[in-house]
């Protein structure tokens, strides 16, 4: 009876506490979100989205027509986060040590040493990301899967939270290349900015006004810190999803491999992604998901 008693009182210590880590996750959501609605008016299913990633501890793909804010979104959740942050703007003439580093020779030492290019940082935001070729896009691989860098022979760690936000226009094809199929299967999602409606493009023009010459990024105070955002993912890990949801992810994915209308079907990489968002999505009945090659309306998760 007493070990009964002991275990129903541990169970409910565990229930207790977890639904207070559910409160902070929701207040963490919450204070990322106000901050950059003090500049982005509307696209509430697009921060939505970028904070599931993030606390799944996914890459986003980000895609629109030119001047539809991909870049300042993403700079602005770059700036609510108290981590690194660096920029890549693709180019046609981009080599992958720009990207990666390079191995220099160090006269003072007389030996070589390692320098870190731009993707050693937490938040990595790559502008225009098609204008590379495949060459450079290769060598996003390794970093967007296993968060390190492998050069000379020798491995290189990310620091961690590591997110890769990667804009592209679908407009303009002159100048660009298509994505490896092995490089989108990477993202966690696939992002299509919309233009705003009327309203909102009069909230935004009213935003202008009164911010006067005060830059966007400028009005961000960081909110979260990287301890905080390892934490969280790591007790997203931790959420228990039931065999039939398990079931359920398998067979979307697998009939995307039937489908007449699709030349490649989901791997196992697209399930496991899926898996990573259901976590943080509540309402199934509400949700069709998608990797990047699979349609996708999600349920805000938050």
């Amino acid at each position: 009876m007493e070990s009964t008693e002991n275990f129903n009182n541990t169970s409910n210590s565990e229930l207790f506490e977890s639904r207070l880590k559910v409160q902070e996750l929701n207040h963490l959501a919450y204070r990322i979100r106000n901050e950059i609605s003090k500049i982005i008016v509307g696209q509430e299913r697009v921060l939505d989205l970028l904070l599931t990633a993030l606390l799944a501890n996914g890459h986003v793909l980000i895609e629109g027509v030119p001047g539809v804010a991909k870049t300042l979104i993403a700079k602005l959740l770059a700036r609510s986060l108290d981590t690194g942050f660096s920029r890549i703007q693709f180019t046609p003439d981009l080599m992958p040590s720009d990207v990666l580093g390079t191995t220099v020779f160090n006269s003072a030492t007389s030996g070589f040493e390692f320098k870190s290019g731009p993707v050693f940082s937490n938040m990595i935001l790559i502008d225009e990301v098609n204008r590379a070729p495949a060459k450079t896009q290769s060598a996003l691989f390794e970093v967007m899967e296993e968060r390190q860098v492998t050069i000379d022979g020798e491995t290189h760690a990310m620091d961690h939270p590591f997110l890769v936000l990667a804009t592209q226009n679908p407009v303009e094809h002159e100048g660009t290349y298509r994505l490896p199929e092995a490089q989108l299967d990477r993202f966690l999602f696939k992002i299509k900015i919309d233009y705003p409606t009327l309203e909102q493009e009069v909230g935004i023009l009213q935003n202008a006004c009164e911010r006067g010459n005060v830059v966007e990024v400028d009005q961000i105070q960081p909110v979260v810190t990287a301890a905080e955002i390892m934490e969280f993912q790591e007790l997203v890990h931790h959420v228990l999803v039931e065999p039939q949801l398990l079931r359920y992810i398998a067979t979307i994915v697998e009939k995307t491999r039937n489908h007449s209308s699709l030349y490649l079907g989901g791997s196992p990489r697209a399930s496991l992604s899926i898996l990573k968002a259901s976590r943080l999505l509540p309402r199934w009945k509400d949700v069709i998901l998608s990797h990047p090659k699979i349609s996708r309306r999600s349920y805000s998760p938050f």
